[in-house]
């Protein structure tokens, strides 16, 4: 639930300082993404990341490493007006190639304790995170 929250509560913040709701969100969403970045490099959380990494998948815990940094950077260049768009762009993309880990968590009899198995839920969350980053990038930057 700190997830989502995270967006929710750094957006509504954001946006009573900025004018700008895209600009808001854009931060919002940076909170969330070095929350989320964080993780991949803290245990227990890294350890049950690397738990739901699909079979198949080579080097899990280099995955794992690659996708916080990406989210760190991600969250970096959402603060930055001029990278702002490809950020957006760039994190939607990611989003995107990170689902099949929350589906493979979801459909595990016994998955790590601080991953939902509720694919209904990570679903609908997926789908909100990637339509802030869709409003963000369509945006341009402001």
């Amino acid at each position: 639930m700190a997830v989502p929250l995270t967006l929710v509560v750094g957006s509504l913040l954001a946006r009573l300082f900025i004018d700008s709701w895209s600009a808001a969100l854009a931060i919002g969403l940076a909170a969330m993404f070095c929350l989320t970045g964080v993780a991949h490099f803290v245990n227990p959380l890294r350890r049950d990341m690397i738990a739901i990494v699909p079979p198949g998948l080579p080097a899990p815990a280099a995955l794992v490493t690659i996708t916080g940094v990406l989210e760190l950077a991600g969250a970096l260049g959402l603060l930055y007006p001029p990278t702002r768009v490809i950020a957006a762009v760039c994190l939607f993309v990611l989003l995107l190639t990170m689902f099949p880990a929350n589906v493979h968590a979801a459909r595990m009899p016994h998955p790590p304790a601080s991953m939902s198995n509720r694919l209904g839920r990570r679903t609908a969350e997926q789908l909100a995170y990637l339509a802030v980053a869709a409003v963000i990038a369509c945006a341009g930057g402001v």
